[in-house]
């Protein structure tokens, strides 16, 4: 079986000799089993790419595809999927080594037993703070409520996807991508394998809470028209309510002759409906956002160089 591991990159110099190493081990370890690497540099400013060149020019089984530019891992992922669309099975994984490359033997099994997909599944996140294990469990619970098609909770990119699933979510169109929704919306016979993940073995996370709030954000807006129609619904409750408190003003008005609400009452209602509607707006705005994104029909990635691509699998 021909396999390809899909490696994003984005300024991993430090940690890329680790994870080749550890690769290298894991795959002498099956030599039935075809491999090559496809790594995807998402326009690293470090000495990745070189790096990377180095190992290209000594082994034709490693695959580079280097971007114009940083376009973010949803892109760099899609470039690689498109460059491994031949093979029978591809393997994300990520440079880091926190999806270890042993996990490779474990989704191979589960692909010869007939999954389509097979994910890795986080057994703790113990290595990240608590705030990002609260945000991170926030996350799952609230998209899982809103989706029609729940996220496997901790599991990240890291899996196995057969040549038919590669194919299905390469025939999904949209420019704003989450990937893992798009990897669990095409279906299939889909099958877990628990792990526990490590710390990052060298180098810095290139995730800030501000950038993981964003990836978030997107990742609900691209998946769920929900949340617009939440505030359809709370519009048509706080409107009862409004009815009913102009009801009872006027009850009192004309049976106590009680004065209408003074000036604090007045300002607190007039500060939290402007709150409740520039809220609203900034959610129809994320949705235009991803319309006006969607219209330009702009390319995901431009590519500025491949190295080894042409050569047969």
């Amino acid at each position: 079986m021909k396999t390809a591991l899909l490696v994003p990159v984005y300024n991993e110099q430090e940690v890329l000799p680790l994870f080749w190493e550890a690769t290298q081990s894991v795959l002498k370890e099956l030599p039935d089993e075809k491999f090559e690497y496809i790594f995807v540099n998402d326009g690293s400013t470090d000495g990745s790419l070189p790096l990377l060149k180095s190992w290209a020019r000594q082994n034709p089984a490693v695959k580079i595809i280097s971007l114009s530019r940083n376009f973010g891992k949803e892109a760099a992922l899609t470039a690689g999927l498109q460059e491994a669309v031949q093979a029978d099975a591809v393997i994300i994984l990520d440079a880091d080594l926190q999806d270890p490359p042993s996990l490779i033997p474990l989704f191979l099994q589960k692909h010869k037993e007939g999954c389509e997909i097979v994910y890795a599944a986080r057994q703790n996140r113990q290595q990240d703070s608590f705030v990002k294990r609260l945000t991170a469990r926030c996350f799952y619970k609230f998209y899982n409520s809103i989706s029609t098609r729940p996220l496997p909770e901790d599991a990240g990119d890291c899996r196995l996807l057969s040549r038919r699933a590669v194919q299905a979510v390469l025939s999904l169109p949209e420019r704003e991508r989450f990937m893992k929704g798009l990897f669990n919306w095409v279906g299939f016979r889909t099958a877990s394998v628990p792990f526990t993940r490590p710390a990052r073995k060298a180098g810095r996370t290139k995730w800030n809470y501000w950038r993981l709030w964003n990836f978030a954000l997107g990742g609900l807006t691209a998946s769920s028209t929900v949340p617009l129609r939440l505030w359809t619904y709370f519009g048509f409750v706080v409107s009862a309510f409004a009815f009913l408190y102009a009801v009872w003003i006027t009850f009192q008005k004309i049976v106590y002759g009680n004065p209408v609400s003074g000036y604090a009452s007045l300002m607190v209602t007039i500060l939290f409906f402007s709150g409740v509607q520039l809220i609203s707006l900034g959610v129809i705005g994320e949705y235009l956002g991803r319309v006006f994104m969607e219209v330009k029909q702009r390319p995901l990635y431009l590519i500025d160089e491949k190295i080894n691509c042409d050569e047969p699998f």
